[in-house]
């Protein structure tokens, strides 16, 4: 056995030291990395589980992508399905589960209605959400919030681009605006009421329906007694596809127009060949963008629909939640917040800046004529 000199026995301790520095190094290199959860809270079942569908494909796809790049910051992102069937009541208790297992950030609500108390619970807890769809002003006007974002427009975006269009293309004589009385519908037709009334279009008819009823015929009687020939309706599909079929039946040959609650493609299911020509606000077509060509393969990779008004949003809200992450290297909402209010994001919705309230500095709303195939072309 070979006797070691003073000098390699140094250079060896040297060496053990250096070696266990490096590890331990790369050991708390490791230890910050974390899987960081993500609820996607919508309605998962319900009359309109067709957007909570939309918002999961989005959210979903934006997840697997950031993770398969590495993760935000070396964070992974796990989906937690929650849902809230676009109830109030059951979206409150969504965000209390979502509280009480330490989630930080939702994608979601999707409708205003639920949104709204739901978002209260992640004001006062800390917890970033970023809703893709629900468009209510009152979401962010009701008092000021550090936690909540959209990344779609309002309805006092979309409702006077509704009645811009039809004021300078359609000029109706006489016009009908119904809702069905609920936070989103109630809100962007009265919206739309005032711009029409703003240019000297008579709105003869405002009224609210009650969703979920079968039986329109009362509503559209006075809708062919005051002969109108333009009828706006704020709400959702099942609700719009009803009236619209009922209407045609009685004879009412006026123009149907609603929101993006109303884009759907079961609206063709219930109101048949009434749907065709129904005008409809929706956000740019995010899929036909070229600059979104590889995006819509990985959609169609997992045999998911990047087609709607919610995919893109949705998947756009995991990536401003990620690039903040990534940005402030914390996962700490306080911090990620701030970060989303100070700064802009390139997403697949264009670019991404907020005002202090959280809305969206910009957002485009496009008029859609809807087909009976359940196609749409943008409308001239």
């Amino acid at each position: 056995m070979k006797s070691v000199s003073p000098l390699n026995r140094r250079l060896t301790k040297i060496a053990i030291a250096v070696g266990v520095v490096a590890s331990a190094v790369s050991f708390a290199g490791t230890a910050q990395a974390e899987t960081v959860k993500i609820a996607i809270a919508g309605p998962m079942t319900g009359a309109v589980a067709q957007y909570g569908d939309m918002v999961k494909a989005g959210a979903l796809t934006a997840i697997e992508q950031i993770n398969a790049a590495g993760g935000a910051g070396g964070n992974k992102f796990e989906a937690v399905l929650m849902d809230d069937a676009c109830e109030p009541k059951q979206a409150v208790a969504v965000a209390n589960k979502i509280v009480s297992q330490g989630i930080k950030f939702v994608i979601g609500h999707v409708c205003s209605g639920s949104t709204i108390p739901a978002s209260d619970i992640y004001e006062n807890e800390g917890v970033v959400m970023i809703t893709p769809s629900a468009t209510a002003p009152q979401l962010t006007e009701a008092k000021p919030h550090k936690y909540i974002f959209r990344t779609i427009g309002r309805d006092d975006q979309q409702g006077p681009a509704a009645a811009k269009y039809v004021v300078e293309k359609l000029k109706p004589k006489k016009a009908a605006v119904l809702h069905d009385k609920q936070s989103y519908g109630q809100g962007v037709a009265t919206s739309v009421k005032a711009g029409l009334e703003a240019a000297k279009i008579p709105v003869v008819v405002f009224e609210g329906v009650n969703a979920g009823d079968s039986d329109y015929s009362a509503v559209i009687t006075k809708l062919k007694s005051q002969g109108v020939d333009f009828v706006y309706f704020g709400g959702y599909h099942p609700e719009m596809g009803l009236i619209m079929r009922q209407a045609r039946e009685q004879g009412v040959k006026a123009v149907f127009m609603g929101p993006e609650g109303v884009g759907n493609k079961d609206i063709t299911a219930i109101a048949g060949p009434a749907s065709e020509g129904m005008l409809v606000t929706l956000p740019a077509d995010f899929a036909a963008d070229p600059a979104n060509a590889a995006l819509v393969k990985a959609f169609a990779a997992q045999k998911r629909d990047p087609n709607g008004p919610f995919q893109m949003p949705a998947y756009s809200g995991v990536k401003v939640i990620a690039d903040a992450i990534t940005a402030t290297k914390s996962t700490d909402p306080t911090k990620v917040a701030a970060y989303i209010h100070a700064n802009s994001f390139k997403t697949p919705i264009g670019t991404v800046e907020y005002d202090k309230k959280g809305d969206l500095k910009s957002f485009k709303f496009v008029v859609f004529t809807w087909h009976k195939d359940a196609t749409k072309t943008e409308a001239k």
